[in-house]
This record gives structure tokens, C-alpha cells and sequence, in this order.
């Protein structure tokens, strides 16, 4: 009864902020407001609130334009949750701009929309990219393409890491810095998660989108490290295979400091 009592009292306070959040940043968006790119970050600060999300930010995002960071992906929360850190934009799948709630969330947070499948549509996407780098907007690249269990990153797709190179060529920048990022669920009523139950957070594909929203309203309280780790100059001629392994190790790195961390504190 208490659970559902719960969700049901979330659920207004998100209608309320949207209600009054979406109509403001869809007009200054269409007028260029400079406020359209930090109204977002106070928006979802509320949101990770009301959805029971305690952040815990270690590290801090390089001042260095032009910036991309590169991060791990394990829910769509993890939209909301980088968002509460700073002025940023997602590069996102197409798919997502169909979908219900999110979608609208993503376009009105200027997000570039791109299709992975699609490679001959690779260089073009790249650019895209390259040209909100080359504006001065800090664009977050999710590597691995899809979602994971929390517990591991996978693979970074390399494709898109072309971006910075681009955005070198459009500026006429030296360089282009690229930052790793590692987000870590890893606690849930204040007790550790540990491997089985950062399933509660984590979002594969398989599972649906409202499901598992009901879930994350119902158990309304993790703990979320978010790390930002040592940053890399890109130039021009830097090999885009070779910076997503780099960045890669250093994701995987901060992730397991983040879980193993957790751990520790909890048998102290």
C-alpha cells in the first residue's frame, strides 16, 4: 500500500514539474535562449530527487571547449542522472526520439539523434557532432551502444569517436578534449547492490520502458557515484580506434572503483 502510495505522489510531482519545465525550455529553445542549455541540468537535479536518485559526483568536468564525454551506459536514468552534473547534450539512438515522455525530454535537451546500424550514415552523424562540439555544447557519447547490467562495460563501438577529429577540422582548434565518465549504481536503501541487485537499475534492452520506470518509482532510493576521469587531447590526426580504447580501460577503471569501493565500505 505504502509502495503504491509512493508512486502515485512521484508521479504528480513529476507531472507538476513538467507541466511547468517543458513549455518554458521548448520557448527557449525556439528563441536560442542562452538559458535553454541550464534550465535542463535544474530540471533533472528535481527529477533525480523525486525519482529517489542521491548522486554523488566525483571529479569534476574539464572547463576546456571544444568537450566530449564518453561514458557508460546502464539505464535510462543515466540521462537524468549526468544531466544533474552539467550543461550537456546527448548523442542518442534514433529510436528514442519516439519514445513516450523521454523522447520529448531528449529533443527539447537538443540531442543528436543517430542511427548505429546505418554506417554509411556514419560520416554524416560524425559531423553533426562536430558542429555542436565546434559551437561550444558538451556532447555525451554512451561508447558502447547499448545498455549493460551495471556490473561491466562493454565494448565501445569506435565510429562516432570520429567526431572530435571533425570538430578540429570545423573549428580550427588544435584540439578537442575527450573525457571519460563512469556511472556507478551502487547502493539501494542504503545497503550495497552488489552484482544480483544492480539488476533493479539497470535497463537491458529487452526489458520494457515502463516496467521498469514502475520499478525505480517503487524502490525510490539508490545511491549513484558519477566519476569524471582523466581527460585526453584529441588532434587531428589521432587515431579514433585507439582513443576508445583508451577511454574504454579508464570507464572501466572508474566503474570498478566505484563498485569495489562500495563493497569495502560495506564489510568495514
Amino acid at each position: 500500500m505504502m509502495s503504491g502510495l509512493r508512486v502515485s505522489l512521484v508521479l504528480v510531482g513529476v507531472a507538476a514539474l513538467v507541466l511547468v519545465v517543458v513549455p518554458l525550455q521548448y520557448i527557449l529553445v525556439k528563441t536560442g535562449s542562452a538559458f535553454g542549455n541550464r534550465l535542463p541540468r535544474l530540471f533533472h537535479r528535481l527529477l533525480a530527487r523525486l525519482l529517489g536518485f542521491r548522486v554523488h559526483v566525483h571529479g569534476k568536468m574539464v572547463k576546456g571547449r571544444p568537450l566530449l564525454l564518453v561514458s557508460n551506459h546502464i539505464s535510462w536514468s543515466d540521462i537524468i542522472l549526468l544531466s544533474t552534473a552539467g550543461d550537456i547534450s546527448f548523442i542518442a539512438k534514433s529510436e528514442v526520439r519516439n519514445w513516450p515522455f523521454f523522447g520529448s525530454l531528449a529533443v527539447l535537451q537538443r540531442s543528436v539523434f543517430v542511427e548505429r546500424e546505418r554506417r554509411g550514415k556514419t560520416g554524416e552523424q560524425a559531423s553533426e557532432i562536430a558542429s555542436r562540439l565546434a559551437a561550444g555544447d558538451v556532447m555525451v557519447l554512451f561508447a558502447e551502444g547499448t545498455t549493460s547490467d551495471g556490473n561491466r562495460v562493454l565494448p565501445f563501438k569506435t565510429s562516432l569517436f570520429g567526431a572530435a577529429s571533425a570538430a578540429i577540422r570545423e573549428t580550427g582548434a588544435e584540439a578537442v578534449t575527450v573525457q571519460p565518465v563512469a556511472i556507478a549504481y551502487t547502493r539501494l536503501h542504503g545497503m550495497p547492490m552488489g552484482r544480483y541487485h544492480r539488476a533493479v537499475a539497470s535497463w537491458p534492452g529487452d526489458v520494457e520502458l515502463l516496467p521498469h520506470l514502475r520499478t525505480i518509482l517503487r524502490e525510490g532510493a539508490f545511491d549513484v557515484d558519477i566519476r569524471f576521469g582523466e581527460p585526453m587531447a584529441v588532434a587531428a590526426g589521432t587515431n579514433r580506434k585507439e582513443l576508445a580504447r583508451i577511454m574504454e580501460r579508464r570507464v572501466r577503471a572508474m566503474l570498478q572503483t566505484s563498485l569495489m569501493g562500495r563493497e569495502m565500505q560495506s564489510e568495514a
